[in-house]
C-alpha cells in the first residue's frame, strides 16, 4: 500500500549578494516537503521495509516538485532530510529516506555519484530542522557544503505523520573560499557534463 501524502509543498530562496560581495551567479536553494501518514505510528514493527519500498513514488514527486522549483538551473548539491511526528521513530524517516526514495531524485537531477547527505529527528508539530547539502557527484567539494532550514507548518508533522524533504541547490556558497576539491575539476576529471 502506498504511502499516504497528506500535503506538499516548496520553498525557494535565491541570493546574488553576502557580506557587500555580490555575485553574477545567484545561489538558489529550494526546498520539497512531503507530509505523509506514518503506518506505524504509536507501535513498534521490526521490518520496515514496506515503507522502504513505498517511499519511491514520494521520492519522485518530491524530485519533480525541488526539480521545477529550481527554474532551470542546473543542480549541482542535493540532500534528504525528515521529522517523524512524536508517535513514531526517527527510524522510521531513516527508512523512507532509503536508495529506493532517492533513486528518482538521482534521476531528476540529471545522474548523480555521491552519496546523498541527510538528517532525521522525532519533533513536535511546527519543528525546523536543517537539511544538508553537498556535492551531487563528489562528496568533498568543499564549496557545496550547505544546508536548507526548512520550517515545518504548525500542525505538522501530526504525531502520525512524517515529513520527508528534499533538498537543491545550482551552486556552492557564495563567498566560498577554503579550497580544496573544485566542482569544475569533478567535471573534468570524470567526464561528466
Amino acid at each position: 500500500m502506498p504511502l499516504d501524502v497528506r500535503r506538499w509543498f516548496t520553498q525557494v530562496e535565491e541570493r546574488a549578494v553576502e557580506n557587500g560581495q555580490r555575485h553574477a551567479a545567484p545561489l538558489r536553494k529550494v526546498a520539497a516537503t512531503a507530509i505523509v501518514g506514518n503506518p506505524f505510528a504509536g507501535r513498534y514493527e521490526a521490518d520496515l521495509s514496506q515503507a522502504v519500498a513505498d517511499s519511491e513514488a514520494v521520492g519522485a514527486l518530491l524530485a519533480r516538485l525541488a526539480v521545477e522549483a529550481m527554474g532551470g538551473l542546473a543542480v549541482e548539491s542535493y540532500g534528504k532530510g525528515g521529522v517523524v511526528g512524536l508517535r513514531g521513530e526517527q527510524e522510521h524517516a531513516n527508512a523512507m529516506l532509503t536508495t529506493t526514495f532517492a533513486e528518482p531524485l538521482r534521476v531528476a537531477v540529471g545522474g548523480a555519484l555521491a552519496w546523498i547527505p541527510s538528517f532525521t529527528k522525532l519533533a513536535a508539530p511546527g519543528a525546523a530542522i536543517d537539511v544538508p547539502l553537498a556535492h551531487k557527484d563528489a562528496l568533498y567539494v568543499r564549496s557545496h557544503y550547505d544546508g536548507v532550514t526548512v520550517a515545518l507548518p504548525p500542525d505538522a508533522p501530526a504525531p502520525d505523520e512524517v515529513a520527508l524533504i528534499v533538498v537543491l541547490a545550482n551552486r556552492g556558497r557564495l563567498n566560498a573560499r577554503v579550497g580544496g576539491l573544485k566542482a569544475a575539476e569533478i567535471s573534468a576529471r570524470d567526464g561528466l557534463r
